[in-house]
């Protein structure tokens, strides 16, 4: 049984919860998303908490329980805070700047990288951190994991990009000669 699935959600105050069918909506201002559940399972909006009850008794339907649940908790957070992942770059040389919609990243190739920021994101950059901003949970890491791969980290010297929070464990290089 699922014990994500059992805790309500508690809506925070400014965001408006509505049920649209099969659908469940959040609204705060302009903004607004949406978590189609297909019918798989049952939701009820009591005042500021929605909870969700499984329909049946079969395995994947304690999946789609928990799994909507969760789902639904992160919309709920992103509107209300919103997410952040940050980066930072190691190396002489390696750089990163935001020009307009496009993020510019010098990372040690022949050429210059054009990073298109997505819909709904906001990114920034100061010094060799680089900030993505957004709403959507999986977009803001989605982002990050594109930009990370670029250049990830190397054992050795500990250049590329890497999340500020990740640890690179180094390696030794050669051994002098005898």
């Amino acid at each position: 049984m699922s014990r994500i699935g059992k805790r309500p959600v508690t809506v925070a105050s400014g965001i408006e919860v509505s049920l649209d069918g099969t659908t469940l909506v959040a609204k705060k201002g302009n903004l607004e998303k949406r978590l189609e559940t297909h019918g798989r399972v049952g939701i009820s909006i009591d005042g500021s908490e929605v909870t969700f009850e499984r329909k049946g008794d079969e395995k994947q339907d304690a999946a789609y329980w928990g799994t909507y649940r969760a789902l639904f908790n992160n919309i709920i957070i992103g509107l209300d805070q919103g997410y952040t992942k940050s980066l930072e770059i190691n190396g002489v040389g390696y750089r990163a700047a935001v020009q307009g919609k496009v993020l510019n990243l010098q990372l040690g190739h022949s050429h210059d990288i054009n990073f298109d920021i997505p819909e709904g994101l906001e990114i920034t950059v100061e010094k060799n951190v680089i900030t993505v901003k957004g709403t959507d949970k999986q977009a803001v890491g989605q982002a990050a994991a594109e930009i990370r791969d670029f250049r990830p980290p190397e054992p050795y010297k500990g250049k590329g990009v890497k999340y500020t929070d990740e640890v690179i464990i180094r390696k030794a290089g050669k051994a002098a000669g005898k």
